[in-house]
């Protein structure tokens, strides 16, 4: 009773059996006649209906008892008065509701109803309950309207009708019913009204429903407290929390009405637990395709293991998407970097597998592989302790034998690796601050189409976006900005990489990266690499660069176009096969590279803006385009734009095939390069075979092959300046380096020709 806005304030008259000097045969106010000692009442201990109760004899047309005590009435507080009689023998009257409306003072309040309806006793021994509401507000229900002035009241009843009749009273009841009157006003449900205690420890999931229930299109609302639920929670209607939740990891809370991370953030009034209890519930319920971060900003102090928050999932096939906040990395002790030294066994004929790996179990899945003859970007796709074995997340290319490998697993702001699949997932309009001492995004073991959108990677440690397996087949990552911690540094001592990826169909578009190591490794085939602004220079004049992206695919079937590729270089590479040198595969092939702008400046000379880096011999190209890009060197020309670096192996230039490289401009290149390649040749004094050099103009200097075309401008003559029309025969591949070619005549001749030459087949 003694609740909402009465807390604290004792309404209930004292028991008849407390003595009868405190109940008036008057209204109740000081001085009145009381009903100790009167010749018609009397206190009876034992009714079997009442226990103790109050017998009154009618003796006068209005019989009163009032309770003495200043009972208040607070402005919005409703009353219920309550009285049980009975009528034992005589005259039948009637019974009701009365009170003494009292003003500041002690005056009655004139004008207000005081009295409520009668009702006829018309038995004896029946017990008949009579109550009426008594308030501040005209309300549906109220029984006795007071208004503000009348600040207490002493309530009781009144007996009407005939004398002469015997009835015994039970003890008088006030309650506050306040409750019932504010749910209407505000319309709203108060989860106390349903049993909810908030203290922290019981479990109020029950009444959490029952509110839910009751509400009917109202608001619920959750008052200060901590309201601990132990099991599953749905609203479906909206919530408004003043106090906070509390929940075990596998309960679920689930707010239909306003599924957006402020609701939850409400509720729990911890941004990092809010956030991972909304994720929780995006994938445990199918009526919101996305969350909805309003905007937020959730201070992460420890990476946020995302299957862990949905413990009863491990993969999820439906398309989900998280948009619109932020994650800001808070503190450092959480996202040190573990390493790991261990010895294990690797076997070509098990290309992606590590064997007998001493102590397995400290080893993270989601750690990068490193080691001799370990390619960039390998990771740890699982494990198997029993079995002493990891699954890697591709082949080394020369590590056949027992070593020691070093194993480091970065903390991730979002870590997804728990799951064994994901699919079609989305983060859109998130920014990821990283602060330096974490990476941004770890994607599950597998997956379809995860997509980044939007979004910004800022300052991350060591990764931007991290694939350990194949959770990145067909993913998208368009219009975001990757912002590298180490713009200040030179390039070669920058560490941290933008993403990288092993599955196929990844496409990747109208992005901007700034001064990584490497933007991209690519470690899949038909990728589409479109429309994207990557720069990686620093201060040092003549100093080196790195490659903005790597293709780890000999046969790429990739399209890289439209790009804005400033201070750093496409490498293409078969870092990732276990058997490096060519055997019958389609080597590097299938890549197309048009409409880039290339662009350095202070750069070594011996810089070029695409190279094929080979790990083993006999590879060659076949298949690949390059045309339409603008190459320019700024303050300072290189050599060439294009060259095979020959740290492992070099390439077989005798099997190029199918190689367009034309259609480019060139502007601060010494030698500018074509395939096929334009020659105008002259001799001004007659010879029968004529020496033709190509001038290292044949793309990654290639050899002169085959010449598809011969044609004389001007007059050819011989020794006495007699024009002639013979027709020469050509030798390709002549001189020390093989990109001479000669013309063989049936006589010496003289003049000038244009000749086309292929480097390929």
């Amino acid at each position: 009773m003694n609740k909402a806005i009465t807390d604290g304030v004792l309404l209930m008259p004292p028991p008849f059996a407390n003595g009868l000097d405190v109940y008036s045969s008057g209204d109740g106010t000081p001085g009145s006649d009381t009903y100790a000692n009167a010749a018609n009442a009397a206190f009876v201990p034992a009714d079997q209906d009442f226990a103790g109760c109050l017998e009154v004899q009618k003796n006068a047309s209005t019989t009163k008892v009032r309770y003495m005590g200043e009972t208040p009435l607070l402005p919005g507080c409703y009353l219920r008065v309550t009285v049980r009689v009975k009528a034992v023998s005589g005259n039948l009257p009637s019974v009701r509701v009365a009170g003494y409306a009292a003003a500041a003072g002690g005056g009655n309040v004139s004008g207000v109803d005081q009295t409520s309806d009668s009702v006829a006793l018309t038995a004896y021994g029946e017990v008949v309950e009579v109550s009426a509401i008594i308030g501040t507000g005209d309300r549906n229900g109220v029984d006795l309207v007071w208004g503000r002035e009348a600040i207490y009241g002493h309530f009781g009843l009144d007996l009407t009708g005939p004398n002469g009749g015997v009835v015994r009273i039970d003890d008088i009841v006030i309650e506050d019913v306040t409750s019932v009157f504010l749910r209407d006003m505000l319309a709203q449900v108060d989860v106390r009204d349903y049993g909810a205690i908030g203290d922290g420890t019981t479990d109020d999931s029950a009444a959490f429903d029952a509110a839910n229930a009751a509400a009917n299109g109202r608001v619920v609302l959750v008052p200060a407290g901590t309201y601990r639920l132990n099991s599953d929670v749905t609203f479906d209607t909206h919530v408004k929390f003043e106090g906070k939740v509390t929940m075990p990891v596998d309960a679920v809370l689930l707010l239909r009405r306003d599924f957006h991370l402020p609701a939850y953030i409400d509720a729990f009034e911890n941004e990092e637990e809010a956030f991972k209890k909304a994720f929780q519930a995006l994938l445990n319920n199918a009526d919101h395709e996305s969350l909805d971060m309003g905007g937020r900003k959730v201070a992460v102090t420890a990476p946020i293991d995302m299957v862990a928050t949905v413990p009863s999932k491990t993969s999820y096939a439906t398309r989900r998407i998280i948009r619109n906040g932020q994650f800001e990395a808070s503190g450092t002790a959480a996202w040190a970097t573990e390493t790991t030294t261990s010895q294990a066994t690797y076997d070509p004929g098990n290309a992606t597998r590590l064997d007998n790996v001493v102590n397995v179990a400290n080893i993270p899945v989601g750690s990068l592989v490193q080691g001799n003859g370990v390619g960039r970007e390998v990771y740890v796709r699982s494990k198997n302790v029993a079995q002493q074995r990891i699954t890697l997340s591709a082949p080394l290319f020369d590590a056949d034998g027992t070593q020691n490998f070093t194993f480091k697993r970065f903390k991730y702001l979002l870590d997804f690796s728990g799951f064994s699949n994901l699919a079609k997932f989305g983060l859109d309009g998130i920014e990821f601050q990283c602060n330096n001492v974490c990476s941004g995004i770890l994607l599950a073991e597998s997956g379809l189409t995860f997509t980044v959108q939007d979004c910004f990677i800022s300052r991350p440690k060591d990764r931007g976006i991290t694939s350990h397996g194949g959770g990145c087949q067909g993913m998208i990552i368009d219009r975001c900005q990757f912002l590298s911690s180490e713009d200040g540094a030179d390039v070669s001592d920058r560490v941290s990489i933008g993403f990288n990826t092993n599955a196929n169909d990844v496409k990747i578009r109208n992005n901007r990266a700034t001064k990584f190591r490497h933007w991209a490794v690519i470690g899949g085939g038909s990728s589409i690499i479109i429309g994207n602004h990557f720069f990686q220079g620093d201060t040092v004049n003549g100093g080196v660069r790195s490659a903005g992206i790597v293709m780890a695919k000999p046969h790429s079937s990739g399209v890289i176009s439209g790009n804005y590729i400033d201070n750093c270089f496409i490498e293409w590479t078969n870092e990732h096969d276990p058997a490096p040198d060519f055997s019958s595969e389609f080597s590097f092939s299938a890549l197309s590279i048009t409409g880039n702008t290339f662009l350095s400046g202070s750069v070594a000379p011996w810089f070029s803006y695409i190279v094929v880096k080979p790990h083993g011999a006999g590879h060659f190209l076949s298949g690949v385009s390059i045309t339409g890009n603008k190459f320019r060197s700024i303050s300072g020309n290189i050599d060439r734009v294009e060259r095979v670096d020959t740290s492992f192996a070099d390439l077989d230039r005798g099997r190029f095939k199918d190689v367009e490289f034309h259609g480019n401009s060139f502007h601060g290149i010494n030698t500018p390069v074509s395939n096929p390649l334009r020659v105008r040749h002259g001799e001004t004094t007659t010879a029968q075979t004529w020496v033709i050099d190509t001038n290292g103009e044949l793309p990654f200097e290639g050899w002169a092959t085959q010449v598809v075309a011969v044609t004389a401008h001007g007059r050819l003559r011989n020794d006495n300046n007699v024009t002639k029309f013979d027709f020469p025969y050509t030798d390709p591949e002549e001189g020390p380096n093989r990109d001479q070619v000669h013309l063989g005549w049936d006589q010496p001749m003289k003049g000038t020709v244009n000749l086309i030459v292929r480097m390929d087949n």
